[in-house]
């Protein structure tokens, strides 16, 4: 298997696969969700990325229960120590409240410690940037949490390049803690907006990890979508609808090609070429079934400069 990779400048390294825990409480139950987690881990992959937020949008659900079963799962199997845990505050829960205040982030770390049955956070990240608060008051919580000894590290997701950049001169300015891992929306088919915005002006100016979500495309990209009525009572038919054309098409049929040649499905194939992206520390992806984690070979894929190179140029944009 290949070596683990260090997220960022922090003292965190992973093997090139994220586990997404977006699934847990939606798409896998509980008992389906703990043989997911005992077979990524009994193969030797460690780092599961989930948020307080997940899964509310379910009927029903209210927020939290991604984070319930992940922690059930570590008081059944004590493998606490065998895993990193990201997970995220700043989404609206069920009240409707999403904010980067002091106070909220304190209320809102006790309630994932206590779900996740930990009293550490390996990676704890923004989910969505709140512009009415100043980036010092968020990054001096983060530095009490620091001290405390409640979170590791922390990392940032959907926030605009300048909030970014303003966050991290603040982190050197004031000498505060500094962001170690984006994660961006990153994909064959979503590619511009990451390497044009944040790629270069951002993941390799300030040396920051990269674990990309949406790394299948909402599913897209395992191929098993051609046309609308493939999306007949799918979860995420919508988002899939996007892809249905005529770039769509000609990635598709370049990871249909390059799968062929190594023995892969398209989806091993597609986040093998993310993980092979220069500025890229690991994939995330989530599957609702354990036999589906046979994209956990992508991590083991080293495509060659003639596959690359065929998928860059199908998905160019």
């Amino acid at each position: 298997m290949e070596q683990k990779r260090k997220i960022g400048n922090s003292e965190l390294y992973i093997r090139p696969f994220v586990l997404g825990g977006n699934v847990f409480g939606w798409t896998a139950d509980e008992k389906e969700s703990f043989h997911i987690l005992d077979a990524y881990t009994d193969a030797g992959f460690d780092m599961i990325d989930t948020a307080n937020v997940y899964s509310n949008w379910v009927s029903g659900n209210k927020g939290g229960e991604s984070e319930e079963i992940i922690g059930n799962w570590i008081k059944k199997t004590g493998k606490r120590d065998k895993i990193l845990i990201a997970t995220k505050v700043g989404a609206a829960m069920s009240d409707g409240i999403k904010s980067l205040k002091k106070d909220y982030i304190l209320k809102e770390v006790e309630a994932s410690l206590k779900r996740l049955n930990t009293d550490y956070i390996d990676l704890y990240f923004v989910h969505y940037d709140d512009t009415s608060t100043p980036v010092e008051e968020t990054l001096e919580t983060f530095a009490r949490l620091i001290e405390q000894g409640k979170v590791g590290n922390i990392g940032v997701s959907n926030m605009s390049p300048d909030r970014i950049k303003e966050s991290m001169e603040s982190s050197k300015k004031n000498n505060l803690p500094s962001y170690i891992c984006l994660e961006p929306e990153y994909n064959l088919y979503d590619r511009q907006t990451y390497e044009r915005d944040y790629e270069q002006p951002l993941a390799k100016q300030y040396g920051l990890g990269v674990i990309s979500y949406y790394s299948l495309a909402s599913g897209f990209l395992t191929g098993k979508y051609k046309t609308k009525e493939d999306l007949t009572n799918k979860q995420r038919g919508g988002k899939i609808e996007e892809y249905l054309n005529e770039r769509g098409e000609r990635i598709i049929k370049a990871l249909n090609e390059v799968a062929a040649e190594y023995n892969a499905t398209a989806a091993q194939i597609a986040l093998a070429w993310i993980k092979e992206r220069p500025s890229i520390t690991a994939p995330i992806a989530s599957v609702s079934k354990q036999e589906q984690l046979d994209i956990l070979k992508s991590a083991e894929i080293q495509l060659n400069e003639e596959a690359m190179d065929k998928l860059n140029k199908a998905s160019s944009y």
